[in-house]
């Protein structure tokens, strides 16, 4: 391996680690340089770095010593799933062990009687789904990446999906976790039961991205097929009269089990990618689904076409089977790919904000598109008002990547002038670390970096992300972290 940027004692250290490493883990230790670069980034490929190794345990045990050994040792640790990642929050440190979990991938148990199952971190979303579907069960949150994202990152994203309006995010389906600290130890938070008593630890843990410990098992909630589902293919002359349609019928009370929204851009994308058959007069397409006893789904339906004709729908299609159905929603789960089949470069931005403010943020998000010269595609969860704008730029442009950073910097900063949040399921990670006082005070920010102390006094655990600075824990002070790097003058002296 050729590390040109690292003077000799540099090299001695990291060789004594890798080697240190390779024991532990004997069949699971990446560090040649060129192998190291299929891991310097996640689904956020803005930034790269490549890390000082990578490890990939297959078994809880080989991650426990794994930790203790970095704990004892004063090495940083990037927890990472899938690499599906869109806030940068599995980006490696120059200095610091990658530990990846996707080798961690058995099905431990599945227990229908109590309507659950305990998986390893590494199982992918759909996998689970596969794995008890034929006897009419499913997992329910079911992100775009959900073929190959990985539930251990679900966890620690809290991600969410298409039909998360109805069923909730990952902590709505999540029964237990298996975690392990720093030191090694592991503990357990919930379990089989539907709840358990004393402080809510596994809903700290959830959405914790990786900088309290590393999640080794996972026990999820699954759900019984619904007997009918209906989905809805609505046309609209414009994208804000579909997310007033939104609007109108969440405050009907209807809560469809998904409601999305795609603009003529992304529907012009999808159509070009696999057409899927929407309509190409369409300013917005919105795509509901109902599901339930048949007689339920069918008179929801018939509520939601007629608040959508009151809202200026131009046409409105109901699946007429299963298949129908797998074909409206084909287009918006090929949406990202369509999109980046545009532009060499995006980003896949993650603001929520109040579905009353959907036709106003909408609205402006058009407008800055024009002001920093840069398309968006619009293509988000509706329902719950999670936003997606796909900027779309070309990062061998001079100036594309700034013009497009400061671009998200502008939708996020809105979103919470509505009175939204930073992210819904996507995480802080790297790509709005330096946002996070937008809607945090100091005081509020040192008290979640408090309870981080409390986990990793050492602050090893995926440092540089979520926090604009990072506690130093046992020394005091603060330093601040660049895009998630640190210089490599801090690896252990072994």
């Amino acid at each position: 391996m050729r590390m040109p940027d690292l003077d000799p004692s540099v090299l001695a250290r990291r060789a004594a680690l890798i080697d240190a490493l390779r024991r532990l883990v004997p069949d699971g230790v990446v560090a040649e340089d060129d192998a190291l670069v299929a891991y310097d980034s996640d689904a956020l490929t803005a930034y790269r770095q490549k890390p000082l190794a990578v490890v990939l345990p297959r078994s809880a045990d080989e991650v426990s010593a794994v930790l203790r050994f970095c704990s004892s040792n004063n090495v940083k640790i990037v927890p990472r799933g899938a690499g599906t990642s869109l806030s940068g929050g599995a980006l490696p440190l120059g200095d610091g062990v990658l530990l990846g979990l996707s080798r961690m991938n058995k099905i431990l148990d599945v227990d229908l009687e109590n309507r659950c199952a305990v998986v390893q971190p590494g199982v992918t979303n759909l996998g689970i789904t596969r794995a008890v579907e034929a006897n009419g069960f499913y997992y329910a949150p079911d992100p775009s990446s959900q073929i190959a994202c990985t539930i251990g990152g679900n966890v620690a994203e809290n991600s969410g999906g298409i039909h998360c309006l109805k069923y909730g995010l990952t902590t709505n389906n999540l029964l237990g976790v298996e975690l392990a600290l720093l030191d090694g130890t592991r503990v357990r938070f919930g379990g089989k039961a539907l709840d358990a008593g004393g402080l809510d630890l596994l809903g700290l843990v959830t959405g914790s991205e990786g900088l309290l410990g590393v999640v080794t098992e996972v026990t999820v909630r699954l759900r019984p097929k619904p007997p009918s589902a209906k989905a809805l293919l609505v046309a609209f002359p414009s994208i804000e009269a579909a997310g007033q349609c939104v609007a109108d019928v969440i405050a009907e009370g209807i809560v469809p089990a998904a409601m999305e929204i795609m603009d003529r851009f992304a529907v012009d994308a999808v159509e070009a990618y696999c057409a899927p058959g929407y309509p190409r007069e369409a300013a917005a397409i919105l795509i509901a689904e109902l599901d339930g006893m048949e007689v339920e789904v069918e008179g929801a339906a018939r509520e939601v076409e007629r608040i959508a004709r009151a809202n200026g729908a131009l046409a409105c299609e109901g699946s007429a089977s299963d298949a129908d159905r797998e074909r409206i929603w084909l287009g918006r789960k090929a949406a990202f790919a369509a999109a980046g089949r545009i532009a060499p470069d995006m980003l896949c931005m993650d603001g929520t904000i109040p579905r009353r403010a959907l036709p106003r943020v909408l609205t402006r998000i058009g407008e800055m598109s024009k002001e920093f010269g840069l398309p968006v595609a619009n293509v988000f969860h509706a329902g719950d008002g999670n936003l997606h704008p796909l900027i779309m730029f070309d990062v061998m442009k001079d100036g594309d990547l700034d013009r497009a950073e400061k671009f998200g910097a502008a939708i996020l900063t809105l979103c919470v002038e509505v009175g939204g949040v930073l992210t819904g399921e996507h995480g802080v990670g790297v790509e709005k670390r330096d946002l996070m006082p937008l809607m945090f005070s100091e005081i509020d920010l040192a008290q979640q970096q408090a309870v981080k102390c409390a986990f990793d006094p050492q602050s090893l655990l995926n440092p540089g992300k979520v926090f604009p600075s990072l506690s130093a824990c046992v020394e005091g002070g603060a330093m601040h972290v660049h895009q998630g790097r640190l210089p490599f003058a801090n690896l252990p002296r072994l």
